[in-house]
């Protein structure tokens, strides 16, 4: 018997939103912030993200009421944890809303500073777009801070993949003698 083991390239791919650029985002209270919590009106002024005493180094720091949008190819899955920022305490009243295109695949209802943080795992395959709101859930924008932690996406090579197989093993060994 003759056995060769065979690892295929371009496997597939997961990108963390902030490690990637979107191609608009507004957001209630300056700018969106890349793996911090949202802050004051300057860029760069939130700090970790924390929902419930659980620290984020990745994600998205937003404040009511944002949309940022990427485009997107064949990818399959959106994941995050969200929940209203450790910052303001028990403050804060958001909705928090995914959309794969033009479908809603996710909304959280209402959470403030005291609700469980909720956990997104929703599938987007098919779509050009991955858009993500927050939404004020009282009226008032105010300790809005909105944070999607370890916010990515799963994405695979599609029909791109031209990376040919690499043989990683063979059995018998090349070369081997007194094989039948």
């Amino acid at each position: 018997t003759h056995t060769a083991t065979y690892t295929a390239g371009g496997s597939g791919v997961s990108a963390f939103l902030s490690d990637l650029n979107w191609t608009s985002a507004s957001n209630g209270w300056g700018p969106v912030e890349k793996d911090m919590s949202n802050g004051n009106n300057g860029a760069g002024d939130g700090t970790t993200i924390t929902l419930n005493g659980t620290t984020y180094a990745k994600g998205l720091g937003m404040h009511a009421v944002a949309d940022v949008r990427y485009a997107i190819s064949n990818c399959q899955r959106f994941k995050a944890d969200v929940g209203v920022d450790d910052a303001v305490g028990s403050n804060g009243s958001v909705v928090f809303t995914v959309f794969a295109g033009a479908t809603q695949v996710f909304t959280s209802g209402t959470m403030t500073g005291s609700s469980a943080t909720q956990s997104i795992d929703v599938a987007i395959s098919g779509a050009s777009e991955l858009r993500l709101q927050v939404g004020n859930a009282n009226g008032s924008i105010s300790y809005d801070h909105a944070s999607w932690g370890a916010a990515r996406i799963e994405c695979s090579g599609g029909g791109s993949d031209t990376t040919p197989p690499t043989i990683t093993g063979r059995t018998p060994a090349s070369g081997a003698t007194g094989v039948s």
